[in-house]
């Protein structure tokens, strides 16, 4: 069973080794994630379709005791940087934890955080985004930066007339 359990391990960190996207260390000594999967995109800028949702497999490290983790999103363009707000059930990272994984995280666990980031009907214009998720006393358990460039997407699935 264990001889199993590694074996898969062994497959998962693989397959996402191969599929990682090229992201950017953040500013500082901030933690580096283990490898991002943006869906689609090996090599930033990731093309993305504004009013669609961006599917991203951030895998780290915890390197202290967490009892709560919160996904923070800044976007940096022409010079100006503004928060990203996003909705409770998409900035909880102890609900989108993937493999069976569950908070509290203790120091040397690695896990994979499902981050579905929702983009809004915005300009298309190119776009650098801090992603960063911090733990119950705000510090930062980890932070990436990837360029994106948003990019208008199939009109029949922008419009609604509802």
């Amino acid at each position: 069973m264990i001889a199993r359990l590694i074996v898969v391990f062994v497959i998962i960190s693989a397959f996402s080794t191969v599929l990682a996207t090229d992201v950017k260390k953040c500013s500082g000594d901030k933690p580096f994630p283990l490898s991002v999967n943006v869906t689609g995109c090996e090599t930033p800028p990731c093309d993305i379709l504004k009013g669609s949702t961006v599917e991203m497999f951030i895998h780290f490290v915890s390197h202290r005791d967490v009892s709560e983790l919160t996904t923070k999103v800044k976007a940096y363009t022409f010079g100006i940087s503004v928060p990203y707000e996003l909705p409770e059930e998409t900035s909880n990272v102890c609900r989108n934890l993937m493999f069976g994984a569950y908070c509290p995280l203790y120091p040397t666990e690695d896990v994979t955080y499902l981050f579905l980031f929702p983009v809004g009907s915005y300009p298309e214009i190119s776009v650098k985004i801090e992603i960063y998720l911090v733990d119950q006393d705000d510090e930062i358990a980890t932070c990436f930066i990837c360029d994106i460039k948003v990019k208008k997407g199939n009109s029949k699935l922008e419009l609604s007339y509802d």
